[in-house]
């Protein structure tokens, strides 16, 4: 919940926007926009208004958005209702009744205040609508244009300088509007109405409503016309005078108000010019005009962006994850184990429940069995004081009623509600010593037993709530067993949960822990930053205790705050890699601040209640709470009091306000000083408390809310809070160094807070964001205050995209593309490594400006902008989960957390940021484009009609080497693109994007298999829901129809799933050593090498003369073996064979273990020799040149080839088919590698379609191992027909964010014997290892030609589609190419016949 009560403290929704209600209307902190910088006035505080809710609390076994039946539209801010008018205000005249239309009556009634200063204008509409607003001006002589009052409701907009518009408020059936007109010179007001949702407008016979005012008397201020440069000098210099301090708007119109009466009296006997002469000086007015200029770029309803470089943004961190090496420790069973197992053992099969509480590093465990119809209840713990068990029996959960008689235990005593027992020490000559409590219950209408403990006169209570048994088995989840902490900083993690009861005393404990902590955790890595963090989500979420036993005053939270938050701030300075989880850290954590600011917490309550005289009661145990415990409940308990007290005392709606924000009855009664009481107040201190806890309010954020966004703003831009009494004063300095301009950014950002449509708010919140950047990275001593107010702008920006769901409703993708480049940019501030993000945005921008000049691949372009995206927030949350979830559930072990709320932490971690609106707003387009781009809802790889039942499985990787024993489709969520197809298998269905020529899909097609993607979801869940049943599946090129059939029809449908040629009828010919270790391209035989290496051969002077091909050199088949059998290779072989012998006997986890012994092997002298030999002859670098190392990089990368034989996925394919795996003989084919600027594979007869008539061909820019290999996303595709190689189609932009490219360097490849079987698709299965590494791109299309150039695109694609048809015009078949672009020419890597 980022910017309402407790920044982050409650959990929230991944898709549900944030709901309103009828109450106080806040800031985006939840507090009255009005006491930002003042105390409210009464007539701000008594307005009831609309507000945003705090997003989002606990319920039950999950974590749940509270949705509210109000619209978002509704938190658009409104005027009075008139209960209000008639209730407080003088007797008025009606002024005006008009008859709008049949149905629709207008009335407008007009009084003078009581102090004659203000006519108030009461306006009311038969008409009801949350969209109606009054278009009005002022006249002060009929001839003349309309004037526009400086005094008008909140949320009165100037529409271009020429009329106001404020928005009515609904009362009913009718709509009402208040004005307050102060100039006595406006004679009368004029308006029109507008329902702007429907664009309606209403009028007087066509003209404007005009409704004279009556006369009162004029102010004793001097009629003089004030220039409006003059009152913005003399607003400058009181704002210069009082520290430059930040006004809310109200705050500042009062000023300025105040500001031009000051000159109209100083102008009484003087002429103006005079009074300027006075006031400005030297170069005062220029700075004063630049300021007022300044002023007036950001007063308009949008800000003007600047201009910027995304790449300046980029930042890049090298972090280690890599776990704490510690020593396996054995736990020994507990005493309560020991003593439950004996109860299980006796009990048996009738055990119903067994529930366990965590006392820090004692226990409670509570086992409930039934035993021949009785309930029978057993409690043990293992605290060593003698203990009492308060408790009782429920009849409905949670309620306490006194147990029957029959049921007490000996010495037992009843009370009213309840009964008190001893615990029973256990026998002395047990091995270890419990306290224990059995009771049985023959009446069965009891569903739980409710209790609390009391021990040294201290009750000990379930983290401040009952203890709570049922007595039936419930459908909850067992506590994980998370073994020995693996993936955590365990050193930490365990640390932590030793500290963890004295922690459970106050914060202040828990929060100078965490300090002591912190060089532990930072020294530990990531992960041990991890560690702090989730802990401290764990305290801010309520599943820790708060405060046990322990009285601390509210400064010294404060300064324990300050001091932890301090420390952060010196790791963030230091320690850039960790900056995006002390981000997250410090959104669990208030800001604090040495001692005044937690003083007045505990000082100005006593104020409160003195001024307003509330001394007893809920106050006054409130007041005790504070002074011993305050806590971010405290800013929940004072809002629900302001929304009490504002919604005419209705306590619904102060129970309402706690429940929404987590607290219950349950928790108030919990407190060390608990609140029993409900508030109680006299309508004669309303104005007085509202001011007076408004002001309070923003006391308890600056401790307790550092990311509220006006609690942020305000510790940024300075602020002072008077002192009074003995409550001690605060004076907050502005911090020094902030950008030019951004004072004036941030007052926009604030004005435009609760705007119904955000974007011109989400725009502001970005450039605030992005201006604020430069200070983040810099050392600062308050480096924190910025942080918190950086957190505080992103959280903003995701509660307005929410609020903005609806204004998309019936948007364009324009809009919806631009909001998009929004969060995109706004996620991209909030994370380190975030190049992927940057790159998607500047793609976002590139799709924007093709659909707004309306290009017509615009749609197509997008989509794979938004697939690219998508990636980009898979990866996000799988780093989350690695980083995060071991931790989590390792800490929520050791400190009894609540299982349901340990499985969802890092996915509502996920959810509580940017992502998760960004993830809607995908969802929210992706059909659009689909539908734009006639893309369909399926892209069909291999078009099988296939029968089979349906298998839902996370990964195709985790069941490849599976046989299915009947026909089976899977959907599967992931298909990287290398897997095996499981036996049995007869389709596959994904949402995964797998490339259409990787090796899963050529598999596919190889073995008649249906594959596709899916990319609407309502369809995937459909399919997935259909589990267990028997579809058919008829697939065209770019759809699926499927329907259920019953069991009968699927005898008699004939599967084509088998393959053409017979298994059987597949043999390798084992390949002998020749003699020679290394060969060049002359002597490329059948006998020598394979296939590969041969038509490289034979493509040598064939092909035109602008296809290029590789020099190439080969070690030929046999050369392997050779080697091992070698003398300097014995003990190599005799461990391979070894190796050998285990895998033969079904040890299948041996195949790492033999590739690792392959890399044993040591070169003989001879072939070291050869290879130069042919290298050199052959025009190609000898890496032994560059020296020894050289060398041994390119033989370590000719054993990898080699070793690749024992490849898991390459042995059990030719152990599914039943080929003799010894007989599979590997080549090296040793290549130059080209630096491509792009690589391809082409088909020269479409795959999905079987045109022979068309190429199909993919490219990806880099290397082609991106292509080829198990990189997300897709490649570049497009179509050409045969006919017309200088038309290519593109079917698909790339969104590949990964491009690998390499210094000149050579490449060794597979060549083995099995890819020359004809129906085995051996391609693919055998490693090409470069001599060195690759390095990794993250691409950025947007400056790419092929894709934003296209003449480029045109002549590059026409190219490849040319050098394709040419190569299968040389062999007369259809081929599989790969190939490589260079500084525009084309090059032919490798050809086989396509499968």
């Amino acid at each position: 919940m980022s910017n309402s009560i407790g920044h982050n403290l409650f959990h929230r929704s991944l898709l549900h926007p944030t709901g309103v209600d009828h109450r106080t209307k806040p800031n985006y902190s939840g507090i009255p926009a009005s006491t930002l910088f003042k105390s409210a006035s009464v007539n701000q505080a008594a307005v009831p208004t609309h507000r945003t809710l705090p997003s989002s609390s606990f319920y039950g076994r999950s974590l749940k958005a509270r949705r509210s039946k109000v619209s978002v539209g509704a938190s658009h801010p409104v005027a009075v209702t008139p209960q209000a008018v008639l209730a407080m205000e003088p007797p008025s005249e009606l002024a005006g009744k008009f008859k709008v239309d049949d149905n629709t009556e207008l009335q407008v009634f007009v009084s003078n205040a009581p102090t004659a200063s203000v006519t108030i204008v009461n306006i009311q509409i038969t008409y009801s609508s949350d969209s109606l607003i009054l278009h009005w001006g002022g006249i002060r002589d009929r001839t003349e244009k309309w004037v526009l009052p400086a005094r008008c409701p909140d949320g009165t907009k100037n529409y271009k300088n020429r009329a106001l518009r404020t928005l009515f408020s609904q009362a009913g059936s009718s709509s009402v509007l208040k004005l307050e007109i102060e100039d006595p010179n406006i004679q009368a007001i004029e308006f029109l109405i507008f329902d702007e949702a429907k664009n309606k407008w209403f009028k007087n016979s066509g003209q404007n409503f005009h409704v004279k005012l009556p006369t009162r008397e004029k102010s004793t201020v001097p009629n003089v016309s004030v220039p409006e440069d003059l009152v913005q000098v003399q607003a400058y210099l009181r704002w210069e005078r009082k520290g430059k301090q930040m006004y809310t708007p109200q705050q500042e119109k009062l000023n300025i108000k105040n500001d031009g009466t000051e000159i109209k009296e100083a102008s009484r006997d003087v002429s103006v010019d005079e009074t300027r002469k006075k006031i400005t000086k030297g170069e005062t007015h220029k700075k004063i005009s630049e300021q007022a200029n300044k002023k007036n770029n950001f007063s308009t309803e949008r800000i003007q962006r600047k201009k910027r470089d995304l790449t300046q943004i980029v930042t890049t961190y090298s972090v280690d994850c890599t776990e704490q090496a510690i020593p396996v420790e054995r736990k020994s069973a507990k005493p309560v184990e020991l003593y439950a197992k004996a109860v299980e053992e006796q009990d048996g099969d009738t055990i119903i429940n067994k529930k366990s509480f965590k006392l820090g590093d004692k226990e409670i465990l509570v086992v409930v069995s039934k035993p021949g119809g009785k309930v029978k209840v057993n409690l043990v713990t293992d605290l060593e004081e003698s203990t009492i068990i308060h408790w009782a029996l429920a009849k409905k959960p949670k309620e306490w009623s006194v147990p029957p008689t029959t049921v007490l235990p000996p010495d037992s005593v009843t009370q009213e509600e309840s009964a008190q027992t001893q615990l029973t020490k256990s026998s002395a000559e047990l091995p270890y010593q419990v306290q224990t409590f059995q009771i049985e219950i023959e009446d069965d209408s009891f569903v739980g037993m409710p209790f609390v403990l009391l021990s040294k006169g201290n009750w000990i209570k379930n983290k401040g709530s009952d203890f709570y048994v049922e007595f039936a088995s419930a459908p909850k989840q067992v506590q994980k067993d998370v073994g020995d902490g693996r993936g955590t900083a365990k050193t930490t993690l365990n640390r932590i949960a030793e500290l963890e009861e004295e922690a459970q005393k106050s914060f202040m404990h828990r929060f100078n822990i965490a300090s002591d902590l912190m060089d532990q955790a930072k020294e530990a890595g990531i992960l041990g930053v991890a560690a702090i963090f989730v802990w401290m989500r764990f305290m801010a979420t309520r599943q820790l205790i708060w405060n046990k036993n322990y009285n601390v005053k509210p400064r010294e939270i404060s300064q324990a705050q300050d001091r932890l938050t301090d420390l952060l701030q010196d790791i963030y300075t230091s320690y850039p890699q960790y900056r995006e989880f002390l981000r997250l850290i410090m959104s669990t954590v208030g800001r604090g601040g040495e001692g005044d600011v937690g003083q007045r917490i505990r000082d100005e309550i006593l104020v409160i209640q003195r001024n307003n005289d509330c001394k007893g009661g809920m106050m006054e145990e409130w007041h005790q709470k504070l002074h011993n415990n305050t806590s971010p409940d405290d800013v929940v308990i004072c809002q629900a009091l302001i929304d009490y007290i504002n919604c005419d005392f209705d306590l619904g709606v102060y129970w309402r306000t706690l429940n929404d924000n987590g607290i219950t009855k349950e928790r108030l009664l919990s407190y060390d000083r608990a609140i029993h009481s409900e508030p109680n107040f006299r309508r004669d201190q309303k104005d007085g408390l509202l001011r007076d806890l408004g002001s309070y309010m923003r006391t308890l954020k600056a401790v307790h809310s550092g990311a509220d966004l006006e609690s942020a703003v305000a510790n940024c831009m300075g602020y002072r809070a008077e002192g009074q009494g003995f409550m001690v004063g605060v004076q907050i300095n502005p911090v020094s160094g902030l950008p030019s301009g951004f004072p004036e950014l941030l007052q926009f950002v604030l004005q435009h807070v609760e705007d119904r449509n955000v974007e011109a708010l989400l725009e502001g919140l970005l450039e605030a964001r992005q201006e604020l950047r430069p200070s983040l990275v810099k050392a600062n001593s308050r480096l924190k205050d910025v942080l918190f107010l950086d957190i505080a702008l992103d959280s903003a920006v995701r509660t307005a995209i929410e609020r903005g769901y609806e204004e998309l409703n019936n948007a364009g993708p324009e809009k919806i593309m631009y909001f998009i480049t929004l969060v995109v940019e706004n996620l991209a501030l909030s994370s380190d490594n975030n190049e992927d993000l940057i790159y998607c945005l500047k793609g976002w921008n590139h799709a924007l400006n093709m659909c707004n000049s309306r290009s017509s691949n615009w749609a197509l372009y997008a989509k794979s902008i938004l697939d690219r995206t998508r990636l980009a927030l898979a990866g996000k949350a799988e780093w989350y989960q690695q980083i995060f979830q071991p931790s989590a559930e390792y800490l929520g072990s050791l400190l009894g957390v609540d299982q349901w709320a340990v499985n969802i932490f890092t996915e509502e971690v996920i959810r509580g940021g940017s992502a998760a609106a960004l993830s809607s707003l995908l969802n929210r387009l992706d059909p659009v484009l689909r539908k734009t781009a006639n893309l369909g809802s399926w892209q069909v790889i291999s078009p099988v009609e296939a029968v089979g039942y349906v298998v839902v499985v996370e990964e195709l990787l985790t069941v490849q080497n599976k046989t299915y024993d009947r026909p089976t489709i899977l959907v599967a969520k992931r298909v990287k693109g290398e897997e095996e197809i499981p036996d049995g298998t007869v389709a596959v269905l994904t949402p995964d994007m797998p490339d259409v020529l990787s090796h899963v899909s050529v598999r596919a097609r190889n073995g008649k298999v249906c594959f596709a993607t899916c990319f609407d979801p309502n369809i995937l869940d459909n399919l997935k829901a259909s589990e267990g049943k028997l579809l058919r599946l008829k697939p065209t090129s770019a759809d699926v129809v499927y329907s259920e059939i019953k069991e009968d029809e699927l005898e008699s449908y004939s599967s084509t799933s088998s393959t053409d040629v017979s298994t059987a009828s597949l043999k390798l010919v084992k390949k002998e050593f020749k003699g020679k270790y290394a060969i060049s391209s002359d002597d490329f035989t059948g006998q020598m090498v394979g296939a590969k290496s041969r038509n490289i051969s034979y493509l040598k002077g064939k092909v035109p003369s602008w296809i290029g091909v590789p020099t190439s050199v080969a070690l030929p088949f046999g050369v392997f073996e050779e080697v091992l059998a070698d003398g300097l290779n014995k003990e190599v072989e005799k461990k391979l064979q070894l190796l050998k012998r285990k895998l033969d006997g079904g040890e299948f986890a041996v195949l790492a273990d033999i590739r690792k012994t392959v890399l044993e092997l040591l070169p003989p002298p001879q072939l070291v020799k050869e290879l130069k030999t042919e290298m050199q002859s052959s025009g190609m670098p000898w890496p032994g040149d560059e020296g020894e190392k050289r060398w041994e990089q390119a033989w370590t990368a000719i054993k990898k080839v080699w070793a690749s034989k024992w490849n898991e996925r390459a042995y059990f394919s030719t152990k599914k088919i039943k080929l003799e795996h010894d007989y599979l003989c590997m080549a090296v084919l040793v290549q130059e590698i080209i630096n491509a600027d792009y690589a391809f594979v082409i088909h020269t007869t479409n795959p999905s379609s079987g045109d022979s008539s068309e190429i199909y061909a993919e490219v990806v820019k880099g290397l082609g191992e991106t292509l080829v290999g198990a990189y997300p996303g897709r490649a570049l595709s497009f179509i050409c027909k045969k006919s017309d190689l200088n038309s290519p189609q593109v079917l698909g932009y790339p969104s590949k964010p990964i491009g690998l490219f390499i210094r000149r360097s050579i490449i060794f490849r597979s060549d083995s014997n099995g890819e020359d079987l004809e129906g085995y698709a051996g391609a693919g299965l055998y490693d090409s290892v470069p001599m060195d590494e690759e390095e990794k791109v993250v691409l950025d299309y947007s400056s790419d030609p092929l894709m934003i150039d296209d003449n480029f695109q045109k002549s590059t694609l026409s190219k490849i589609a040319s050098a394709g048809h040419a190569i299968e015009e040389l062999y007369g078949s259809p081929q599989d190419i790969e190939g490589v672009v260079r500084d525009g020419k084309i090059y032919i890597v490798q050809t086989r016949p396509q499968m």
